[in-house]
């Protein structure tokens, strides 16, 4: 396959992952979850790429074929330090990651489709290491011509409210582009 064609399919004109994630400090060896991944991967593929080798990118859904496509793109690219995870993540600790293990979780383009916001919040909180970080990359509450009904969508102000109900503490806000927003959350020592 050439390397147009491969680049076409991680291709995101809505989002620049790996801006967003060298934006939120992710450094070489480092342990990531992809919390909903979706069937492209496209946060994980990138993520794998930044942390390199020593580093291991936790690519989760709750779909398998989702699970299958996200693994074939990675074997694609040569990535070896991704594993897919089939779980539930509105079911606390059904991710079978362990407690306080993970540098970065994310959560991208996927509170809208649950009902059980609260509990996967806990399950990212259970995972992420003190001073861990959580990613959060959602569609604007606007009328845009892409994306979920706007009455789906959560506001960046809601998201706030269910990360910092379970002790995450807001760091900062990223541009994502006209359609979306990104949050940054820490999990502090207290």
């Amino acid at each position: 396959m050439s390397e147009e064609n491969k680049q076409n399919i991680i291709k995101d004109n809505v989002i620049d992952a790996r801006s967003l994630l060298e934006e939120a400090g992710l450094e070489e060896k480092m342990k990531i979850a992809d919390l909903g991944c979706g069937s492209r991967g496209y946060f994980a593929i990138q993520a794998a790429k930044l942390i390199g080798e020593d580093g291991l990118v936790y690519a989760v859904d709750i779909i398998k074929s989702a699970l299958q496509n996200v693994k074939n793109t990675a074997r694609l690219f040569g990535i070896t330090n991704l594993r897919t995870v089939w779980a539930d993540i509105e079911v606390l600790g059904s991710t079978k990651i362990p407690a306080e293990s993970i540098d970065l979780a994310m959560l991208n383009n996927m509170l809208f489709q649950n009902e059980k916001i609260d509990q996967i919040m806990k399950e990212v909180f259970r995972i992420l290491k003190k001073q861990g970080k959580l990613l959060i990359t959602e569609w604007k509450k606007t009328e845009v011509p892409l994306g979920p009904p706007v009455e789906r969508r959560l506001s960046a102000e809601e998201v706030k409210k269910y990360a910092e109900e379970i002790g995450l503490h807001f760091q900062k806000e990223l541009e994502a582009g006209p359609y979306h927003y990104v949050l940054i959350f820490i999990k502090n020592e207290n």
